[in-house]
C-alpha cells in the first residue's frame, strides 16, 4: 500500500518566507530551502533579520493570515484522499501552519514548533528529530507502507531519496541540476500522471 508524503510550501501553498518578504519589505527573507540547503544556518539567518526589523510572531502569523492555498491544491488534495493516505511533512513551524492547514482541510501535519520570548520574539526553533522528512518516510516503511515523497526543495531531497518514489513538484533549476535522478513535474496534472500508476 502507497502512503504519500508532501512538503508544504510551494506543493499546495506559496512560500511562506517569500510573503513576508513581500509584505514587510525586507528582501533578504526571500531566502528559502530553494536557495540554502542548510536548514539550522538559514533559520539562524532569518531570526536575526526578523531581531534587526523588530519583527515578532504576531507580524509573520498576520501575513500567513492572507495566503491562499495555490490554484488547483485543494482540488488535487481531494483527489489524493480519494486514492490513498496524505501526509503532509513540512520543515514550517505549528505557530505558522494553522490557518494553511485548516484552508486546506487539515491533512495530517508533521512539523516543528518555533520558541519565543517574554517578548511574543522569535528566540529559537525545535526540530521535531534530525532529519525528519526522512525519519517520517523510514517510520512508514517500517510499518510495511511503500511511500512516494513530493517535494520542491533541498530540504526535501533526503526524503526523496529514501521514498520508494520520489517526485519534484515545480522546482528550481538549480535543484534540478543537483538531483537530475527524480521526475520533475511543473502542474498538477503532472503529478496524477506519475501518482495514478501507484495510487
Amino acid at each position: 500500500m502507497y502512503i504519500i508524503c508532501s512538503d508544504l510550501e510551494g506543493i499546495f501553498v506559496p512560500e511562506v518566507w517569500i510573503n513576508v518578504a513581500e509584505k514587510t519589505g525586507i528582501p533578504e527573507l526571500r531566502r528559502t530551502t530553494r536557495d540554502e540547503p542548510d536548514y539550522d544556518k538559514l533559520m539562524h539567518y532569518r531570526m536575526k533579520i526578523l531581531d534587526e526589523h523588530g519583527l515578532k510572531l504576531h507580524d509573520i502569523q498576520e501575513v500567513i493570515a492572507q495566503i491562499r492555498p495555490l490554484p488547483g491544491a485543494l482540488d488535487f488534495i481531494a483527489w489524493m484522499k480519494e486514492k490513498t493516505q496524505l501526509i503532509v511533512v513540512s520543515d514550517t513551524f505549528i505557530q505558522f501552519a494553522d490557518p494553511l492547514m485548516k484552508q486546506l482541510g487539515r491533512p495530517t501535519l508533521f512539523c516543528h514548533t518555533l520558541v519565543m520570548n517574554e517578548t511574543n520574539r522569535i528566540v529559537d526553533y525545535k526540530l521535531r528529530q534530525k532529519d525528519p522528512k526522512r525519519k517520517t518516510v523510514e517510520a512508514l516503511q517500517s510499518l510495511t507502507y511503500q511511500v512516494i515523497g513530493m517535494g520542491d526543495s533541498y530540504n526535501d531531497i533526503s526524503m526523496l531519496k529514501q521514498a520508494d518514489v520520489g517526485i519534484l513538484f515545480r522546482p528550481p533549476q538549480n535543484v534540478i541540476d543537483d538531483f537530475p535522478q527524480f521526475p520533475v513535474t511543473n502542474d498538477y496534472e503532472q503529478l496524477k500522471e506519475i501518482l495514478i500508476t501507484y495510487i
